[in-house]
């Protein structure tokens, strides 16, 4: 299979594939009817839908995260009608927040679930998702994980290597099942995403079969016993605006597909092609997912395969903020800093992946000043924002970190500590706690300081 490669950069240019004779053209990224505004602001200050935040924060405390209903269904709304009448369901990638309170929301809306990891399904089940509804993803399944998810029936495996696809069988066989089976590709496509880390499909990364190898994998699979192969994957990163990478990366696992057919006799069912698709951090252009829905359906519309599209950030990402509060103001060095009640171990992107994050004042001072918004965590790489235009905020006042409803509860951690923040969900003019705030017993309730020695 020939090795294909192109550069795509932040303009949307890509080179010709090899699988077509075409030129992939540049997609377009452009304003469209704006989602729905799940943060307005009245008199009485910053609100999620109709409940003032401050009452949220006086009520439950802060750090908390407060997360929008209606903001979520809109999303996912958008992005279905998008996909038109292709054979397609949407598959919530919950990584971006497991909550199951939100698992549970898009399960009403019809969604699946991407997972990754044991701790993933084991939150998919109790959020009331049947195994059919599930994707299991992730470069390191343990057997345990492996059993659980044979035992629940999920609907797919995405495998990423062959000695995964080994242990598959192995484990299937010894519980006397057929595993289903998709091979995720890396369709080494190269993306310019605002950080490294958030790059999967480009040659030489963890993730993925390369391409080249892909379909000697598709065969072993094919002819093992225990594994029923039913589908192609691909996962091309995050944060993604333009759609030339989707383009190229479909047409591989098009042609790939031809291939594993023609080779063996597996007869594929279903097309993943992850998901990625960007959020707005700033005053970003958003995402034209119409014409998202246009392109991939020009690829695939006639293929006869089931498309699985896994949304993650996309749909929950802008629907939450973090609300933190002021302790105290300093100055040193002649910078000012805004040390605030939430850090690193509450949100680690700023820290992690050099993210930005909006950061608004609830109840605006009326003045602006340039500060490092900080936490109280004992570390250097502890902020929220730095060198930062800012409202003006004094002790006691409250701030709203925006675009915090993906990678920002699910990354928290209890480094110094710090019990986890709580989890709210509003919806209308009501709102609940869906995660309540740890105390200290959670902080030391697995550890035990009257350990049983064993001997060698």
């Amino acid at each position: 299979m020939p090795e294909v490669r192109e550069r795509v950069d932040r303009r949307g240019a890509v080179g010709k594939g090899v699988l077509s004779a075409r030129e992939v053209s540049p997609a377009r990224v452009k304003e469209t009817a704006a989602p729905f505004e799940a943060f307005p602001r009245d008199a009485s200050g910053l609100r999620c839908e109709g409940v003032s935040l401050d009452v949220i924060a006086r009520a439950i405390g802060t750090p908390c995260y407060v997360y929008s209903s209606a903001a979520i269904r809109d999303q996912y709304r958008r992005l279905r009608e998008a996909m038109g009448k292709l054979d397609m369901r949407l598959h919530y990638s919950a990584k971006a927040n497991s909550s199951i309170a939100i698992l549970a929301l898009l399960r009403e809306l019809g969604a699946g679930l991407d997972i990754v990891s044991g701790g993933e399904l084991f939150r998919a089940l109790k959020a009331g998702y049947s195994g059919r509804d599930i994707v299991f993803s992730g470069v390191g399944k343990t057997e345990r994980e492996m059993e659980e998810a044979l035992r629940a029936d999920v609907l797919l495996f995405n495998v990423e290597s062959e000695q995964e696809l080994q242990v598959l069988d192995a484990v299937a066989k010894r519980l006397g099942l057929v595993a289903p089976v998709a091979v995720r590709v890396n369709p080494e496509v190269l993306v310019d995403t605002p950080h490294p880390y958030t790059r999967t499909g480009e040659k030489g990364m963890k993730f993925g079969i390369p391409f080249d190898e892909a379909l000697s994998v598709a065969k072993v699979a094919a002819n093992l016993k225990n594994v029923h192969l039913l589908g192609l994957d691909m996962h091309v990163g995050s944060q993604i605006s333009q759609f030339a990478p989707y383009e190229v990366g479909v047409q591989r696992l098009l042609h790939l597909r031809r291939e594993i057919e023609r080779d063996t006799k597996a007869r594929l069912e279903y097309l993943d092609i992850g998901g990625g698709l960007a959020v707005t951090y700033d005053a970003e252009s958003t995402v034209d997912i119409g014409h998202f829905g246009e392109v991939i359906g020009a690829l695939v519309g006639g293929s006869g395969l089931r498309i699985i599209l896994e949304p993650g950030r996309f749909l929950v990402g802008n629907a939450g903020v973090l609300l933190t509060r002021v302790l105290y103001r300093k100055r040193s060095g002649g910078k000012e800093f805004i040390i605030a009640d939430a850090g690193m171990t509450d949100l680690l992107r700023p820290s992690h992946y050099n993210a930005f994050h909006r950061i608004e004042a609830v109840n605006p001072t009326g003045r602006t000043t340039v500060a490092d918004v900080v936490g109280p965590i004992c570390e250097s790489g502890d902020f929220l924002a730095l060198d930062r235009q800012i409202d003006d905020a004094q002790p006691g006042d409250l701030l709203a970190v925006q675009s915090t409803g993906a990678y920002g509860f699910v990354m928290s951690s209890n480094y110094n500590a710090r019990p986890r923040p709580a989890e709210v969900l509003v919806d209308g003019t009501r709102f609940a706690v869906i995660t309540r705030r740890e105390t200290y017993d959670d902080l030391v309730r697995n550890d035990n300081n009257s350990p049983a020695w064993r001997n060698s």
